[in-house]
């Protein structure tokens, strides 16, 4: 069993420490404001994995686009080892739930965008090989998009966040239009590279045994706007199992914190 402890000496420095203070955050809607984040507060370790759980629109995607610098919030402060958060940045990566591949462009090309778009293709190009090689589909690199099935497109994604060698990944459901097969698998890759990579990782689903199979602690949301019901460290090692009845007692109290404890 791989030890629990999320940082360790071959992995240490991978991962970057997250740091939310005092955030609110929300939109302008026909004239007037609607609150989506309030007064949130999280500190995040290096080379930890995160889940965020919570209602539908509660405003787990708003702060994961705030934490990538794609978005500024009205109040509160993000840092990444110390340092505001005001912009995208390489270090931060995000894979959401539809790969986006360009259609006309091989999965090498897919790949190669990050490093492309940065000027650094032709002195790292080795770079798009070793992520390809690390998701396993080294032997579909001149395929087009349309060769692949789901998860194969999804592991793309994943390919072209890494290349990039995030020291944080930050995951927007994106094993959410995976079939239940697909996905299983898909949820031991994503574990396996974490642990090799040793980045720090957030996660956005809706599932709430995805979360406990994959993140070292759960952050449970309230409905917008959000507000932090409660934070659950999972003191399992990997691999988990899903009847793991440890997982199950947790899964329980989860649901009854969504108000949905008649569904268990």
């Amino acid at each position: 069993m791989v030890n629990t402890a999320y940082v360790n000496d071959a992995r240490q420095g991978a991962g970057l420490a997250l740091r939310i203070d005092n955030l609110s955050h929300g939109f302008s809607l026909e004239g007037h404001r609607l609150p989506v984040l309030e007064r949130v507060s999280l500190s995040i370790a290096p080379g930890e994995f995160v889940a965020l759980l919570g209602p539908s629109g509660c405003g787990k995607s708003t702060l994961l686009r705030l934490v990538a610098g794609l978005e500024t919030a009205d109040r509160g402060a993000l840092q990444a080892d110390g340092v505001d958060i005001i912009s995208p940045d390489p270090s931060r990566v995000v894979v959401f739930q539809d790969p986006t591949l360009y259609p006309w462009r091989r999965v090498w090309d897919n790949v190669a965008l990050g490093l492309e778009a940065q000027g650094l293709l032709k002195t790292t190009g080795h770079k798009v090989d070793q992520a390809l090689a690390k998701v396993g589909l080294s032997p579909f690199a001149r395929a087009y998009p349309r060769q692949l099935s789901g998860g194969m497109a999804q592991r793309v994604a994943l390919a072209r966040a890494l290349v990039n060698e995030p020291r944080l990944l930050i995951l927007d459901e994106p094993l959410g239009k995976l079939d239940s097969l697909t996905r299983i698998a898909m949820q031991q890759e994503l574990i396996d590279l974490w642990q090799r990579q040793g980045y720090t990782a957030l996660l956005v689903t809706h599932d709430v045994e995805e979360a406990l199979l994959l993140a070292n602690r759960v952050i449970v949301f309230s409905d917008r706007p959000a507000t932090i019901k409660a934070e659950l460290t999972i003191d399992r090692g990997y691999p988990r199992h899903r009847d793991d009845p440890y997982l199950l007692q947790l899964r329980k109290q989860i649901l009854g914190l969504l108000g949905l404890g008649e569904s268990w």
